[in-house]
C-alpha cells in the first residue's frame, strides 16, 4: 500500500469518526450504525480478505464504541442521570450475550453477517421514520427478567457492532424508566457491552488466516485509533447542532439514508 493510500484511508477513518460523533450528539444514534457500513466498504477497498471484512467491521466498531461510550457515561454520570442499580442488574446478561454474539459471528459466513446487519439497518431506519410517542407505563421485570433482557440486547448488539442503545433505551422506557434516565443508563450499559464484544471478536478472530497486520483477531487498531481521535471531540458539536438545526427533518433524512444503505448491503 502506497503512502498516499495510507493517508487516504486514514482521512476516511477520521471523517467517519467525526460523522459518527456528530450524529451521536445530534440524533442520539449509536456510532455502529454509521461505522460498520463505512468500514465494510473501506476494508473491501483496502484489499482485506473478503471473508473477514464484515467481522472486522463489527469488531472494530465495538472497540471504537468502548472509547466514545466511556466519554458519554462520564457526562451522564455528572448529571446524576445514570441508574447504576439497573446497570448492575443488566450488565451480567449483556456481557454473556455479547460473548455469545461474538461466538455466533465467528461461525457465520460473511454474507450472513452482512445480511443480519443490513436487516438491522432497515429496522433502525423504519423505526426512526415511524417513531411513536414514548410510554413509561410499564414496569421493570425482576432480576431474572433483566438478566434475560440484557442477554438478548448483548447478543444482537455484538452481532451488529453497536453499543445497544437502539435496543436498551426503548426497553427501559417501556418498562417505566423516564427517557433521559433510560438514555443515560443505556450509555452506561454500552461500555461493558462494547468491552465484552470487542474482546469476544478479538478472541474468535485470533489466528485466522488472511487478517491484516495491526489487528487483534477481528479488531483493526489503526481504524479504532483514528475514529476515536475524531469522534470524541465531535460529539459535543453534534449536541450544539441539536439546538440549532431542524432535528426532526435531519432524523428523517438520516433514516432514509440508513434504509438505502441497508437495501444496498442486502443486494
Amino acid at each position: 500500500m502506497s503512502g498516499a493510500e495510507v493517508v487516504g484511508y486514514l482521512a476516511i477513518y477520521l471523517a467517519t469518526g467525526a460523522f459518527a460523533g456528530i450524529l451521536a450528539g445530534l440524533l442520539g444514534v449509536g456510532g455502529g450504525v454509521i461505522i460498520v457500513p463505512v468500514l465494510i466498504f473501506v476494508f473491501s477497498h483496502q484489499g482485506f480478505a473478503p471473508e473477514w471484512v464484515p467481522h472486522l467491521a463489527v469488531g472494530t466498531s465495538l472497540a471504537t464504541i468502548l472509547g466514545t461510550g466511556s466519554a458519554s457515561v462520564r457526562a451522564h454520570h455528572r448529571r446524576g442521570a445514570v441508574r447504576w442499580g439497573l446497570v448492575r442488574a443488566l450488565a451480567p446478561g449483556i456481557v454473556v450475550g455479547a460473548w455469545l454474539g461474538a461466538a455466533i459471528a465467528g461461525v457465520l459466513p460473511e454474507q450472513w453477517l452482512t445480511r443480519i446487519f443490513a436487516l438491522f439497518l432497515l429496522f433502525v431506519g423504519v423505526r426512526m421514520l415511524h417513531r411513536r410517542a414514548a410510554s413509561t407505563r410499564g414496569q421493570l421485570p425482576g432480576g431474572a427478567g433483566l438478566l434475560a433482557a440484557g442477554a438478548g440486547i448483548g447478543t444482537l448488539s455484538a452481532l451488529v457492532g453497536i453499543g445497544g442503545g437502539t435496543l436498551t433505551v426503548p426497553f427501559l422506557n417501556r418498562s417505566g424508566v423516564e427517557l433521559r434516565a433510560a438514555v443515560a443508563t443505556s450509555s452506561a450499559c454500552g461500555v461493558p457491552l462494547a468491552l465484552a464484544g470487542a474482546i469476544g471478536f478479538a478472541v474468535v478472530g485470533w489466528g485466522r488466516a488472511g487478517l491484516p497486520p495491526a489487528s487483534t483477531g477481528f479488531v483493526y487498531w489503526p481504524a479504532v485509533a483514528a475514529m476515536l481521535l475524531a469522534s470524541v471531540p465531535a460529539a459535543p458539536v453534534g449536541a450544539h447542532f441539536a439546538h440549532t438545526l431542524p432535528v426532526d427533518l435531519v432524523k428523517r433524512i438520516f433514516a432514509v439514508l440508513v434504509i438505502l444503505v441497508g437495501l444496498r448491503l442486502l443486494g
